[in-house]
């Protein structure tokens, strides 16, 4: 049995702005099938609230940059996984996870510097770890911390670094004097560390010191070592590429599923899809749709997602009038970027007829989308995984999809839609694909769709191939050069 211990920003159910959250909430759960234990670490932030955890550790010294912050450590017990919260006053307890309506917060750095120091003194005192699990670059310091400042320390003897990459365009880019202040000298300076055009990378920390890689789909992981998809960390990647695995993200089913799903109004089936007959009216209903027999006929896609350019939602705003001419509706939950929430707004006052949008996060709403709708649309520039295309297998949704990354690797001409290249014309060719078999043939729809809801991406397979991974590394032999006096030379970057 191993024991893991689990470092990152979030969490579901107790933080979450993405996937992170949900493959760390996930992962942990499914591991315990397999004999291994896991725990997880984060930072407590103002949301979630000290009354609902017991506190383990108090006032334990973070010691950074020749002074120290108080934390103070709780647990609390979550579908038979301990959860550590880090408390640090001022520091972590905010109202934003990354930010406000300002932006990022500017000691971001610090922040998750003594969130990764804290998490090394959680394995000291409440939760011995075999291996550290580190995810993004929030929690990419530990590796270098656990290298540099405590090689010699025998609570942390014989333990190994693994660090999951779940979305390499988001790499902690601070200026230089914020290492200093979290303890990095100028051995940290230059390009074979942590210095990346000008300011440091907090990334690369974890790229050059974990003992191995991994991230959230084989696809993406052969994509990061180009330079189309690398953002500048290919030359790292391809150096580290014999300790670099894709482990596709798993689905937590327990709260995706038709079956079991408490925001439907109705349950189905592959075996039975009359329920989802009943969701598409629910869904048209809750948007204010007739409710008339062509409604009811065309169908329905559906995107919930992130208004980002990672998201390839421009490139629905280029082909909108083509795409809203084809007999479908059209309906979208999400936000971010202000010109594609304008554009969306602005289509719910011009094509009432065919489109709807819901701006902001709506999690029992995004379940129902799932649900009502008949296809869903990805027409991500990259993805690392994805989950929603997952979701919409499991719910008999078939997905269009940028043949990209996790979404390239879960969708296939069974279950789904595929198009090549991320170009407005690309995506309508493969909407105008969709809508046509939906019309003409009826029996390949649904076969399409009861070989989607079959398909299996629980977290077993994923979990299993992490349990494996975590073996292997503990049964590697302990990297002799850790002393600092040992620094690594310069990998391209």
């Amino acid at each position: 049995m191993a024991k893991i211990l689990m470092v990152a920003s979030e969490a579901h159910p107790f933080a979450k702005t993405g996937g992170l959250a949900d493959v760390v909430g996930a992962l942990p759960v499914a591991l315990q099938a397999f004999g291994d234990e896991a725990a997880v670490v984060m930072p407590r932030y103002r949301s979630i609230p000290r009354q609902e955890a017991v506190l383990v550790r108090e006032d334990v010294r973070i010691w950074l940059n020749g002074g120290f912050y108080n934390v103070n450590i709780y647990l609390k017990l979550n579908r038979g996984v301990k959860f550590y919260f880090i408390d640090c006053h001022g520091l972590l307890d905010r109202d934003g996870i990354y930010g406000d309506r300002a932006g990022d917060f500017g000691d971001n750095a610090l922040r998750f510097a003594v969130l990764c120091l804290a998490a090394l003194e959680v394995s000291r005192h409440l939760f011995r770890a075999d291996i550290f699990h580190c995810h993004d670059w929030q929690a990419a310091l530990l590796p270098l911390y656990r290298k540099f400042f405590f090689p010699d320390d025998p609570a942390f003897a014989g333990t190994k670094t693994l660090f999951t990459i779940h979305n390499l365009g988001y790499q902690g880019y601070f200026p230089q004097r914020q290492l200093t202040e979290i303890g990095l000298d100028d051995r940290f300076w230059n390009a074979g560390a942590l210095e990346f055009h000008g300011g440091g990378n907090l990334l690369k920390a974890g790229l050059i010191w974990a003992d191995y890689l991994s991230t959230v789909s084989p696809s993406y992981a052969r994509e990061i070592q180009t330079a189309e998809f690398g953002c500048g960390m290919e030359g790292i990647l391809r150096a580290r590429s014999g300790q670099l695995a894709g482990i596709l993200n798993g689905v937590d089913y327990e709260d995706w599923s038709p079956e079991t799903d408490r925001f439907l109004v109705a349950p189905y089936s592959a075996r039975n899809l009359a329920g989802k007959l009943a969701c598409k009216r629910d869904l048209l209903e809750y948007f204010g749709f007739p409710l008339d027999d062509r409604h009811l006929r065309r169908p329905i896609i559906g995107v919930v997602s992130r208004f980002a350019e990672q998201k390839g939602l421009d490139l629905v705003g280029q082909i909108i009038a083509p795409i809203l001419d084809e007999e479908l509706t059209l309906i979208v939950l999400g936000s971010g970027d202000p010109k594609l929430e304008d554009m969306f707004n602005h289509l719910n006052w011009a094509r009432p007829d065919k489109f709807r949008c819901w701006i902001g996060h709506n999690n029992p709403l995004a379940h129902r989308i799932e649900a009502g709708a008949d296809m869903f649309l990805m027409p991500s520039r990259y993805e690392p995984c994805g989950l929603n295309q997952m979701y919409s297998l499991r719910y008999g949704t078939l997905p269009i999809v940028h043949a990209t990354g996790g979404l390239d690797d879960t969708v296939d001409g069974e279950t789904g839609f595929k198009f090549w290249g991320a170009y407005g014309p690309h995506l309508l060719a493969a909407v105008r694909h969709a809508v046509k078999v939906f019309w003409n043939d009826p029996d390949q729809w649904g076969r399409m769709v009861r070989t989607a809801m079959a398909r299996d991406y629980s977290w077993n397979a994923s979990a299993s191939a992490y349990s494996g991974l975590y073996r292997a590394l503990l049964e590697e032999p302990e990297d002799p050069q850790s002393e600092p006096e040992s620094f690594p030379p310069p990998v391209a970057s």
